[in-house]
């Protein structure tokens, strides 16, 4: 029996302020989250950004709940059972959060015990940033040391997958007529700070269309340049012409984060005039803060006050039928 272990990034265990906090802390303290002093870390965190954070963070989690819980956990759960109906028996599929429940630690335990013979991990982050992929990563290596487990094969991106990019058409179009008739598309990617981008190719990063128009093995690991390919095969995949769609970046903490940011973006494309927007999230495989009430909500709040009419936004991949056949697809390649 073969292993599978996806990896999201979790949530809260309950939207009460006592569990955001402790959310929040193990997130942002992360090394590879806010990668900066440790010390200057330490105090940034636990002496001003949580404690002010995660009263405002619970109100919004609170506002998304639902009786089952958290989108993003039972989005992902749903995916883990739907995958290993797809897989079939002679595979075990677990689910691991980064930060909080399920551990990536406990989902490897279940793995091990039930005597896997190798274990292809997942982190479910199509493309490739230190602060999510690494970062899980780092974990997950942690479990495979601990149990002694040796035989691990890592995915460590999909964005240029063919079937994973069917997937986000597929959704699109499954939402039509509101895409067809759209004035205009902003594809959102979660944000980074510059200096994440820079530092893994710090001999060519320029953070240009220069460097980033064109994946090669000079730069496929780059969170920007993989971003605009995902927006430039989605773009082909929809028939959106040029000059109606921009990629932009969301939830950034300062001015020194990838830029152009889409709150800005949807604020000045309302200004314009432009009155049906649509606004794809394909950094997201399940949707969470970020999609449902970021650009469902504030997004929506932006758009309409600034004269726009329609702000549509385009739902993460969740439980899509192409979605799930793309990860057996990547497993079945290893």
């Amino acid at each position: 029996m073969k292993g599978i272990l996806l990896v999201n990034l979790g949530s809260p265990d309950s939207p009460a302020v006592k569990d955001v906090r402790k959310y929040l802390t193990q997130f942002l303290n992360d090394p590879l989250v806010i990668d900066i002093n440790p010390i200057a870390r330490f105090f940034l965190v636990n002496g001003i950004i949580v404690p002010f954070r995660a009263p405002k963070s619970a109100k919004l989690y609170e506002y998304i709940w639902t009786k089952e819980g958290f989108p993003l956990i039972i989005h992902s759960i749903k995916q883990k059972e739907f995958l290993q109906k797809a897989l079939g028996d002679n595979f075990a599929v677990e689910l691991g959060m980064r930060y909080q429940s399920p551990s990536i630690e406990a989902a490897f335990k279940k793995l091990v015990d039930k005597k896997v013979e190798s274990i292809t991990a997942i982190p479910l982050y199509p493309q490739w940033a230190s602060s999510s992929t690494e970062s899980s990563i780092v974990e997950i290596k942690k479990a495979a040391k601990k149990f002694k487990f040796t035989n691990l094969n890592i995915i460590e991106k999909f964005y240029d997958d063919e079937n994973y990019l069917n997937a986000l058409a597929d959704v699109a179009k499954k939402q039509t007529p509101a895409i067809a008739e759209a004035d205009f598309y902003v594809f959102s990617y979660h944000g980074l700070p510059e200096r994440q981008i820079t530092k893994i190719y710090p001999d060519h990063c320029q953070i240009n269309s220069g460097c980033c128009s064109v994946i090669s093995e000079k730069n496929k690991f780059c969170y920007r340049a993989a971003c605009y390919h995902t927006t430039k095969e989605l773009v082909k995949r929809l028939n959106i012409p040029e000059g109606k769609y921009i990629s932009s970046f969301q939830s950034r903490l300062d001015d020194k984060w990838l830029k152009p940011y889409s709150d800005k973006v949807v604020e000045e494309k309302a200004r314009e005039g432009i009155k049906r927007l649509v606004v794809f999230s394909p950094a997201f495989v399940a949707d969470c803060l970020e999609t449902i009430y970021e650009i469902g909500v504030e997004y929506d709040h932006i758009f309409k006050n600034n004269g726009g009419k329609e702000l549509q936004m385009v739902e993460s991949l969740n439980e899509n039928d192409k979605w799930i056949e793309a990860l057996k697809n990547l497993i079945l390649k290893f």
